[in-house]
């Protein structure tokens, strides 16, 4: 920022977990400097919490865990629960009254879309939202992200996990051909792919990005049920490492 502040409108990140980028996860420490330094060179942060917000990494928001706000905020997914697509995006008040006028001083941004609202979608992001309000469910997903962790220990000593990678309920596999010197199975090869049919075959639904196998389940999973699904991943993995 400091080279190219001036032609860099905004800065745009995934808190905490990089779910477009292999699952990576970093310390809350690093959202604090970044926050430092946008607003030393007046910098616009941008927050994608589509995938990682409303208590998938043991808070509400992400952005909680280093005690900042984003300039802007992009939410949805956990917004309606999963149940129906809807979107939303939370900005400052400063940036608000930027562009809030009347017409005549014409500094109003004039922009909206041609479908959104549905009226079903957002009764289901309010119904999502008093779930949150009147239910201890952040409490819970700690509790479950306890049950995963204890659930995938046994994948860190397996000779082709390079690494295992836990934000709250967001637990990601690093496949390697190689475990000491970290080298990657050929993305050719598709070993992700096999652990997804494999496990597609025992009832459990994967999404492997490429080499990376992660588990992001529901909130209203199970004790019985999270186990069922890492030991199918585990028979999986098993199964696609085989040469």
């Amino acid at each position: 920022l400091q080279q190219h502040a001036q032609s860099v409108c905004a800065v745009i990140i995934e808190p905490l977990v990089q779910c477009a980028g292999n699952m990576r996860m970093y310390d809350p420490v690093y959202l604090t400097l970044l926050r430092a330094a946008c607003d030393k060179y007046q910098v616009h942060l941008i927050a994608d919490e589509i995938a990682v917000g409303f208590g998938r990494t043991g808070t509400l928001f992400a952005c909680e865990q280093a005690a900042i706000s984003p300039d802007f905020m992009c939410l949805s997914k956990g917004l309606t629960g999963g149940y129906l697509p809807l979107s939303a995006v939370l900005t400052t008040d400063k940036v608000y009254q930027a562009f809030y006028d009347d017409y005549q001083h014409l500094t109003a941004f004039l922009h909206s879309h041609s479908y959104t609202g549905n009226a079903l979608a957002c009764r289901a992001a309010l119904a999502t939202l008093n779930i949150f309000q009147h239910q201890p469910i952040i409490a819970q997903n700690k509790y479950l992200a306890t049950i995963m962790a204890q659930a995938v220990e046994k994948f860190t000593a397996h000779p082709h996990v390079a690494e295992v990678r836990q934000t709250g309920m967001i637990v990601a596999i690093e496949l390697v051909k190689n475990k000491a010197t970290r080298e990657p199975y050929p993305w050719q090869e598709r070993r992700g792919l096999k652990v997804y049919r494999y496990a597609l075959s025992k009832g459990v639904l994967l999404r492997p990005l490429g080499n990376v196998l992660y588990f992001m389940p529901p909130y209203i999973i199970t004790a019985a049920e999270i186990q069922l699904m890492v030991d199918v991943a585990w028979q999986g993995l098993q199964h696609a490492v085989r040469d």
